[in-house]
């Protein structure tokens, strides 16, 4: 085989690989084994064939990387009680810092509610919720009804 066959194979043996490994960093490294066998088809020697190699999986990684990363990944998805953070909902019972007490209507489901700032908030009043702390939704009274 040829040296220009060699990182071919090299470079679709990383492509084949990186699907089971996470990072996107093999990807990189395939770029620079295609970059090599370009370079191997035309009169090169083996040291330029590596120096090759080498510049190009680095500038791979600098500029190909942070795209897949970006574009690829996406952040997770907020479940169950997570998801309540930011939504908007309505004090059912009035929230008293003094007697911990106070229940609020969430997504049409009854919470045990407490404020975040310690004040106290009347039925009625629509809410966002800050924070979940076990059963209990921290809210705040919502700024823009």
């Amino acid at each position: 085989m040829t040296p220009w066959q060699l990182w071919l194979i090299a470079g679709i043996a990383l492509l084949i690989t990186e699907m089971f490994a996470p990072g996107f960093w093999l990807i990189n490294v395939a770029v620079g084994c295609f970059a090599a066998a370009v370079v191997a088809l035309l009169p090169f020697t083996l040291p330029l064939q590596i120096a090759v190699f080498a510049g190009a999986t680095v500038v791979s990684a600098v500029l190909f990387r942070p795209f897949l990363l970006k574009h690829l990944h996406r952040t997770a998805v907020r479940t169950n009680v997570d998801a309540l953070v930011g939504k908007v909902g309505m004090v059912t019972q009035r929230i008293d810092p003094a007697t911990r007490g106070g229940r609020v209507i969430v997504d049409g489901e009854d919470w045990r509610g407490a404020a975040i700032d310690g004040t106290t908030l009347e039925p009625g009043t629509r809410i966002m919720v800050i924070e979940v702390d076990g059963t209990t939704l921290k809210v705040e009274r919502e700024e823009n009804p």
